[in-house]
C-alpha cells in the first residue's frame, strides 16, 4: 500500500511532460520521508543547508543524486564537494571559482547551473541577464576544469499574477537559447532549464523548463527540523 508521500510523488510525476526531470525538494523533511520517496523510485533530491544535507547523505542510499538548490556560502562548498551531484544555484563568479577549486581537490567535475535573477524581488540571488552575459563573454569559465555549466536556474516572483510568472519563465527560456547558441553550441550537456516549484511547475513546463523543483506537493508542509 502506498504512503501519502508516494501517492503525491506519483501524482506529480503523472503531470510532467516527457523529458522533464523532477527534483524532490526534501529540505526540512526527515530522512524517513526521503526514504519513502526513494522506495517509490525517486532518486534526485534537493537540499539547501549543508549540515542537514550532510547528515542525510550519511544515512540514506548512496545512489541518491543530491542537488544543492539554495544560496551556497563559499565556506560550505568544501563539505559537499566530495559527493554533490549538482549545484543548481551558482549565483556568483566567486562561488563558481570556489566550486571549481574544491572539485579539483576532490578530483571531480561538478555540474552547476547558473542562477538568474529575473524576479521582481531584491531578496533573491543570482546573475542579472547582463551580468550572466558578461561572465560568459569574458570566458574565464572555460578554464574552470572542475565545473561543468549544464544550464540555467531561476525562481519566478512570489506573486499571484500568472502573467508576470509566465513572462519571467519565458525570458529565462529565451536567455537559455541565446546562451546555448552563443557559448555552448558544441556542448550537449548545456541542456538543463530548472524553473518551476510546487505552485507553478506546470506553468514552468509550458515555458521551457525541463527540471522542476517540487517539495510541498510531495512531502507536505515543512517540518523545520
Amino acid at each position: 500500500m502506498q504512503t501519502a508521500i508516494q501517492q503525491n510523488l506519483h501524482s506529480v510525476l503523472a503531470q510532467l511532460p516527457d523529458g522533464v526531470q523532477l527534483v524532490a525538494i526534501s529540505k526540512y523533511h526527515p530522512a524517513d520521508c526521503i526514504q519513502e520517496a526513494y522506495e517509490a523510485g525517486q532518486r534526485v533530491f534537493g537540499e539547501s543547508h549543508e549540515q542537514e544535507l550532510s547528515k542525510k547523505h550519511e544515512i540514506l542510499p548512496r545512489d541518491i543524486e543530491w542537488h544543492f538548490i539554495g544560496h551556497l556560502q563559499t565556506n560550505k562548498v568544501k563539505y559537499i564537494a566530495p559527493y554533490i551531484s549538482m549545484i543548481e544555484a551558482a549565483d556568483s563568479v566567486k562561488l563558481l571559482k570556489e566550486i571549481n577549486k574544491q572539485a579539483l581537490k576532490n578530483e571531480r567535475v561538478i555540474d552547476v547551473l547558473l542562477e538568474l535573477h529575473l524576479a521582481q524581488e531584491e531578496t533573491k540571488f543570482g546573475f542579472s541577464p547582463e551580468q550572466c552575459r558578461q561572465f560568459l563573454d569574458e570566458g574565464e569559465w572555460r578554464n574552470m576544469k572542475g565545473i561543468r555549466i549544464c544550464g540555467l536556474m531561476m525562481m519566478a516572483s512570489n506573486t499571484d499574477e500568472q502573467q508576470q510568472i509566465e513572462e519571467e519563465f519565458a525570458l529565462a527560456y529565451d536567455l537559455f537559447k541565446e546562451f546555448r547558441q552563443t557559448y555552448f553550441a558544441d556542448c550537449d550537456y548545456f541542456c538543463k532549464r530548472s524553473w518551476g516549484m510546487s505552485h507553478d511547475y506546470l506553468i514552468a513546463t509550458a515555458h521551457g523548463s525541463n527540471m522542476v523543483r517540487v517539495g510541498t506537493r510531495i512531502f507536505g508542509e515543512r517540518a523545520y527540523l
